[in-house]
């Protein structure tokens, strides 16, 4: 099925459709936010996605903490996780301007919520939901985002099967509206983590869940993970977005610059183009090949009307002039009797042949 988001229309049919989730890379700077979204529509982004988050709700002070030491791609950061996500956070009182922003220069805008609170502050300026991949779990948010009745964009990493369908059959039970994005939740930027993306899940995915529209949230530098999805049937692609990949924050060593996001969309859309017809017919723009690269019928000398054809009296050649007898019916040709004169070289027809 396919399924509405603002103006665009999402399916198998129709154009990919690319978010730029500036996350946290506005650094806590209203006006670098609204560059971003200005930046991103340039490169070719269709929705600029955005995070509401509150540090106090969204993580446990104490319990990062107690664990030891961070991990992961948060091992790196200079500050406690609290702080970050503190630091990060974006004040609800952006949100009118941030869409306003959006709707000026021809984008969608799209936030993820991380609370009951943002859920519900976010409704009436989102065209859809962006469910990320540590939500999977939260079957009370889900279902709360579900009710609401807009399209829902859920991603599924760093989660097993069952924990995805569960996700799956939660939010279908409320709202067919449904893209499920492929995802792995390695933020380190580093080439290892192409062993891990896993492309193939979509196959699995397609299977499982045919009425949704796949997807891929992705975190790498290169364009192959966007290309084989796109290929395995992904119409929606999520990536971090930035201006300058050497700023401080968590989010900017993975994103993707202007320049590569636009390269990226345009290699999807030259890939759209190929992907073409699943139907295999001879193509508008190689109907002349078929006559200089194919073979036909062709007299192997100069032949004597009321001649006997044999196999010896038939060459198999280029070009098949239209018109021609074809290789594929050479033993119907072999024992028929010329009507007329054949100079060698010349393609026989049947109009040449009598019984």
């Amino acid at each position: 099925m396919d399924i509405q988001i603002g103006d665009k229309t999402i399916g198998l049919h129709h154009p990919t459709y690319f978010i730029a989730d500036i996350a946290a890379n506005h650094d806590g700077d209203l006006e670098r936010a609204r560059l971003l979204i200005r930046l991103a529509k340039e490169a070719g982004a269709d929705a600029a996605k955005f995070q509401n988050f509150r540090a106090p709700k969204i993580v446990s002070d104490y319990g990062f903490r107690t664990m030891g030491g961070q991990v992961s791609h948060q091992a790196k950061w200079k500050k406690s996780v609290f702080e970050v996500y503190q630091g990060a956070s974006i004040p609800f009182e952006w949100t009118p301007i941030l869409k306003e922003t959006c709707d000026e220069v021809g984008i969608h805008y799209f936030s993820s919520p991380y609370d009951f609170e943002a859920i519900d502050m976010l409704e009436p300026y989102v065209p859809a939901y962006k469910i990320g991949s540590g939500e999977i779990d939260w079957l009370e948010a889900l279902e709360r985002i579900a009710r609401l009745g807009k399209p829902v964009i859920i991603a599924s990493g760093a989660a097993t099967i069952g924990e995805v369908q569960q996700a799956v059959h939660s939010i279908l039970a409320y709202n067919k509206q449904l893209v499920l994005m492929q995802c792995n939740t390695n933020y380190t930027a580093s080439p290892e983590n192409y062993d891990h993306i896993h492309l193939n899940v979509l196959k699995t995915y397609a299977t499982l869940f045919p009425q949704v529209i796949l997807g891929l949230s992705d975190h790498t530098h290169g364009n192959a993970t966007v290309l084989g999805a796109v290929t395995l049937g992904a119409r929606v692609i999520e990536r971090h977005f930035t201006d300058d990949n050497n700023r401080e924050g968590p989010d900017h060593k993975f994103a993707l610059n202007p320049e590569a996001w636009a390269h990226m969309v345009e290699e999807t859309r030259q890939l759209e183009r190929a992907l073409g017809s699943p139907d295999k017919f001879v193509a508008a723009n190689e109907k002349e090949t078929v006559i200089v690269q194919r073979r036909c019928l062709r007299a192997a000398r100069d032949l004597r009307a009321g001649e006997t054809l044999t196999r010896e009296d038939i060459d198999v050649l280029r070009p098949a002039t239209p018109g021609a007898i074809l290789p594929a019916q050479l033993q119907s040709v072999i024992g028929t009797r010329l009507l007329h004169d054949i100079p060698a070289g010349k393609e026989l027809r049947w109009t040449d042949l009598g019984d």
